[in-house]
């Protein structure tokens, strides 16, 4: 990985790290939904390890990719708060 690279991968996981803090602190309860990020839409890393920051799913309704989403809303949208298996 040269220097650019990791630079850029410091400042995606800064981003993600923000994004879920400001998530966190907007007062409306959130909960990870697997199963319903766009490819490339996705909030954070995957549960999988397979990449470590937002957008950069691969494929539509991947299991392993999530959201934030309102409290209670998941199911709604099709998809699950259970963490897949094999998780990291």
């Amino acid at each position: 990985m040269n220097k650019r690279h990791a630079l850029l991968a410091t400042a995606l996981a800064t981003v993600c790290i923000t994004g879920t803090a400001i998530a966190a602190d907007t007062g409306a309860e959130k909960e990870k939904c697997f199963g319903i990020a766009k490819a490339g839409q996705n909030d954070c890393a995957s549960v999988m390890g397979t990449h470590s920051c937002a957008g950069q799913a691969k494929k539509d309704k991947d299991t392993t990719e999530w959201k934030y989403v309102a409290k209670g809303t998941c199911a709604k949208a099709g998809g699950t708060t259970a963490m897949p298996k094999g998780a990291k």
